[in-house]
């Protein structure tokens, strides 16, 4: 079956819009324009109502178009703008994974203090409307204050896909972070190693092996005074490693009092932001690229 696609205007809409050439049933029809995704995954977007006909929703799989009709189908990232996700919204969804935007004060995984409001337990009743055995499994994390791109999986085996081989399966994570002061250096590159002490703070070291070893590439994006505003790719994933290497730089981030930082009251929030994550995709070893938008006001301090 044939399709003519409309020509979309240059700013990207809500919707991806299909003029329909030949009668059909929906679900064939959309199998059609939507061939780089599952079965189970267009099932899944007729379900949540995210397809309308000349304007009213269809959810009937027989459906039967005619020619001449207007199928419109709601982006997964627009259609999550109606769920009741609070503080995150999908990015890309497939069968194997899940990639969200987070905002800053939402945890990505259950605390002793809080168990439900974490991106993953929302992640969770999510999958399990469409089918109650749908489970989700947390391949990263960022901390509570820090926004931007973060990836989960769909099952233990991908789960453990992405884990086992992240050096390989990861060709890029960028951060920009907003810190304390002017930084001197256009570029750097920090090495140290890191370790835990028991009240689950990190310690940076430049003795060798004293440690897991640390890696961070930095340049400055623009700066004054009082505030840089640096565009961060980490060579290695430690557990707070921006945060330590920042203060270890003299330049903390902005709001971290546990890292040197000062009164979080200036931004309202931490300074550190998961811009860009590029992977390759577990199943079809597509590179694929994800970015969120850097917060307006990391730019707007460090004019």
């Amino acid at each position: 079956m044939k399709n003519k696609k409309r020509p979309r205007s240059k700013k990207a809409a809500p919707f991806l819009t299909y003029e329909v050439t030949e009668p059909g049933e929906l679900f064939s029809f959309l199998r059609g324009v939507l061939a780089n995704r599952s079965r189970n995954s267009v099932k899944s977007i007729l379900t949540r109502g995210q397809v309308s006909v000349n304007d009213r929703i269809q959810t009937q799989h027989n459906y039967m178009l005619e020619k001449g009709q207007v199928v419109k189908i709601l982006k997964n990232k627009e259609a999550v703008k109606q769920e009741v996700f609070i503080g995150m919204s999908i990015v890309y969804e497939d069968e194997d994974i899940i990639v969200i935007d987070k905002e800053a004060g939402l945890l990505s995984i259950a605390t002793k203090e809080e168990r439900r409001q974490t991106a993953f337990h929302q992640l969770m009743d999510y999958v399990k409307q469409e089918d109650p055995a749908n489970r989700i499994f947390v391949v990263h994390r960022l901390d509570k204050e820090t926004s931007g791109v973060m990836v989960f999986a769909k099952s233990e085996k991908v789960k453990r896909k992405l884990q086992d081989n992240w050096k390989d399966i990861v060709k890029e994570r960028t951060y920009v972070v907003l810190v304390e002061g002017k930084v001197a250096k256009e570029k750097g590159y920090i090495v140290s190693w890191l370790k835990e002490s028991p009240t689950h703070k990190m310690y940076s070291s430049r003795v060798k092996n004293d440690g897991q070893r640390a890696a961070t590439r930095y340049r400055v994006i623009q700066s004054n005074q009082q505030f840089s505003l640096l565009e961060v790719e980490l060579e290695t994933g430690r557990k707070n490693q921006i945060r330590v290497h920042m203060q270890e730089l003299g330049h903390p981030v902005v709001g971290d009092k546990k890292y040197g930082g000062g009164n979080r009251r200036i931004l309202g929030r931490l300074g550190l932001h998961a811009k860009a994550l590029a992977l390759y995709h577990p199943k079809t070893n597509t590179l694929m690229f994800f970015r969120s938008d850097v917060p307006k006001s990391f730019y707007h301090k460090s004019k």
